[in-house]
């Protein structure tokens, strides 16, 4: 296991590390200058080079690789003034710890410096992903649990009562939901239950976890603006799921061992729920587990239609206003989840089924 868990790491690191070349190079090779975004009308030539100066832009593409892979790794090499981390223009970056140092250089350990937004005043792009993560997180949360248990219960009604009009109707909804946008089933969705029928539900097109009073001082709690983009964001998943546990509960009653448990005399909901039904989860933790990590990227769509202030929506608004250490920011966060989620599966895979070993 603990051998298991260092080659996981390993490849993991790599990955990470892949795509964090990409997405700076990516970026940075995108039309438009950044610096002149940051002046918008105030531009002129002195504040020009000093935006350009302070941020790196002046530097080759591949010294300010070199200088970001420095910022963002979590050891990296500093020059150091009374035990502060600063960037080439003396401006405090970050705490650190010392490793050792060689005359003025020292390898420092430290938290990922993700560097400042561009159209924020210079606040931390660490400090807007663990704003703004948080309400996405809670939202793939309730998505994913009601993808999860309606998929599961549809599912395994679905293959109790194979080829009946019910398991049609369930096969025919799921297709329809697979196949449906999450842009165009978030407008529906919003059009429908939050303006057509607003008057019945009490819901609302748009709105996020919390509400701001007219005079913008106290924060209420909202849950219910989360139960519309919820369910449009679980429809997908929850036609996969419900896919995959009809089709995987129905292999496993075709085996042997659900055939002996029947002749043992046991109960058809015991054979079911205690045999089947758990050795026929590994597709479904599967399909979860992607689905979950993409609902954390993916959300974009669904959080901007809904007005939703999460990490999809920020991400939205920082690519309009050419913010690229906000995007790239939050492209590592969201590959760094999907790396640790690939790694939980597959622990948790053990947990369910005895019969895999992880060597």
């Amino acid at each position: 296991m603990f051998n298991y868990l260092l080659k996981k790491i390993y490849y993991s690191t790599l990955v990470i590390f892949g795509v964090l070349t990409i997405v700076f190079f990516l970026f940075n090779v995108l039309p438009g200058d950044p610096a002149r975004m940051m002046l918008d009308k105030r531009e002129d030539s002195k504040q020009l080079q000093v935006i350009k100066q302070k941020y790196g832009f002046d530097r080759p593409l591949l010294e300010q690789y070199i200088l970001y892979l420095n910022d963002v790794l979590p050891i990296s090499i500093h020059n150091t003034v009374n035990d502060q981390a600063f960037t080439f223009l003396n401006e405090k970056k970050y705490n650190f710890v010392k490793i050792f140092q060689i005359k003025e250089r020292a390898l420092v350990l430290k938290v990922p410096y993700l560097r400042t937004s561009f159209a924020k005043n210079g606040e931390s792009v660490t400090k807007i992903i663990s704003t703004t993560f948080p309400n996405t997180f809670i939202l793939a949360v309730s998505s994913i649990l009601f993808a999860l248990i309606f998929g599961l219960f549809f599912g395994v009604i679905s293959a109790l009562n194979k080829n009946s009009i019910f398991d049609k109707v369930i096969l025919y909804f799921s297709v329809m939901g697979m196949a449906l946008p999450s842009f165009f089933s978030s407008i529906i969705v919003a059009w429908v239950f939050g303006y057509l029928l607003q008057n019945y539900t009490g819901l609302n097109m748009y709105g996020s976890l919390f509400e701001i009073d007219d005079y913008g001082i106290s924060h209420s709690l909202a849950l219910k603006n989360l139960i519309l983009p919820a369910f449009t964001l679980g429809i997908r998943p929850l036609a996969v799921i419900i896919q995959l546990s009809r089709n995987s509960l129905l292999d496993v009653l075709s085996m042997d061992y659900i055939r002996t448990a029947h002749a043992k005399g046991l109960s058809k909901y015991l054979v079911i729920f205690k045999h089947a039904l758990r050795n026929s989860l590994n597709p479904v933790i599967t399909a979860v587990s992607g689905w979950f990590a993409s609902l954390l990227a993916g959300a974009v769509f669904v959080e901007y239609i809904f007005a939703w202030n999460g990490l999809g929506k920020e991400i939205v608004d920082a690519l309009n206003n050419m913010d690229l250490p906000v995007v790239m920011g939050s492209v590592l966060f969201i590959s760094l989840i999907f790396v640790v989620i690939n790694i939980l599966v597959d622990l948790i895979y053990v947990m369910v089924d005895p019969r895999i070993k992880i060597e």
